[in-house]
């Protein structure tokens, strides 16, 4: 399989170790470079990350065979799942993992909750198609989260941010935070990219035909999402550089609770699935949009109610720098876990490879 991988794909951990060091650099070498990069924002989120962003979705979404997605829609064994873990699971998980890791530290621990409740609607794409997950299956539970979080995510916040500290004894705090914000956010980091890709197969197909579509454009576009990925990160790095380097300490601590959090979250979805009876790409497709969390708008609701220097804003920060290593080390577990599940009976053929079909 490796002789057949890109250069780019074959090394793509490499890839993004040297997007994580060169961002650092540029952060710390170029003075004003993370403030200047933070001024040009959309939806509190710096545009270039936006670019990067949907630059990096947009070639998966048009991989996406919509017609198919009824068959995902139907299996009640996938999207019930979904929900457990995204909306009841997850936000809980990182609320204790916030008091027990985090309990002299209001702001990180507020920031930490805050990244629990965005579930994830970007990033986990390429998590998934690197890992040969089910592609349908993720576009369908990326929307259905993207549905959620509109409706959920300020009453998730002043729960767990408010009323179940009050239960308990705990410290408050508030989250000023509009459902048009969150929405805002979902159009643009979801609904751009998908509607791209789902008018480019729908015009790809009626004026070329599904082979040339396929066979020929999909292949040209492909590489164009490893390249987004890799300049998000350079971005994300190069904007929190001088932070990230002047309080390391703080930012091993918020690490901590990170890392248990997609751990237990990555693998208990994982077994969840094939306890249920899920084939391996979508047990895949599960984990990872249960493990992934949408820092975009976690980020933005952190710098738009504690302010952009807040240690709620770092905490948010730290989050996709400590969940790009992990998953992308998830992505090679994954592979490595289909010898554990048995081959479905009937459907299409598996992808060869991890990022082309």
């Amino acid at each position: 399989m490796a002789g057949r991988l890109s250069f780019v794909d074959r090394y793509l951990a490499v890839w993004i170790l040297v997007a994580m060091a060169a961002g650092l650099g540029l952060g710390l070498l170029v003075p004003g470079l993370g403030d200047a990069l933070a001024e040009v924002t959309v939806t509190g989120v710096s545009l270039p990350i936006a670019l990067g962003l949907l630059v990096m979705m947009y070639p998966v979404l048009a991989k996406v065979r919509y017609d198919r997605l009824d068959t995902v829609t139907r299996d009640r064994r996938l999207l019930l799942p979904s929900l457990l873990l995204n909306w009841i699971v997850g936000p809980a998980l990182m609320f204790a993992l916030a008091w027990l890791f985090l309990p002299d530290l209001p702001a990180y621990r507020t920031g930490l909750i805050i990244v629990g409740l965005a579930r994830c609607i970007a990033m986990v794409i390429i998590w998934n198609d690197l890992a040969c997950g089910h592609r349908e299956a993720a576009a369908v539970l990326v929307a259905l989260n993207s549905v959620f979080q509109v409706v959920a995510f300020s009453a998730l916040g002043w729960f767990y941010l408010s009323v179940l500290p009050g239960l308990l004894g705990l410290e408050q705090t508030g989250l000023d935070v509009s459902v048009w914000e969150i929405a805002r956010s979902v159009l643009v980091f979801l609904g751009i990219p998908l509607a791209a890709g789902y008018l480019t197969r729908r015009i790809g197909e009626k004026t070329r035909g599904r082979t040339w579509y396929e066979a020929r454009f999909i292949p040209r576009i492909g590489p164009f999402a490893l390249y987004g990925l890799l300049f998000t990160i350079v971005i994300l790095f190069a904007l929190q550089g001088e932070a990230i380097t002047s309080r390391p300490l703080d930012v091993v601590r918020i690490a901590l609770p990170l890392l248990v959090y997609f751990a237990i979250m990555w693998a208990g979805s994982m077994f969840l699935g094939r306890a249920v009876g899920l084939d391996h790409s979508r047990a895949t497709t599960l984990a990872f949009t249960a493990a992934g969390n949408n820092f975009e708008l976690a980020i933005a609701v952190a710098i738009a109610t504690f302010g952009a220097s807040s240690g709620q804003a770092l905490a948010g920060v730290v989050g996709p720098l400590i969940e790009v290593p992990v998953l992308i080390a998830l992505v090679h577990v994954a592979l490595y876990a289909r010898r554990y599940f048995t081959a479905p009976a009937a459907g299409p053929a598996p992808r060869k490879d991890a990022t082309h079909a």
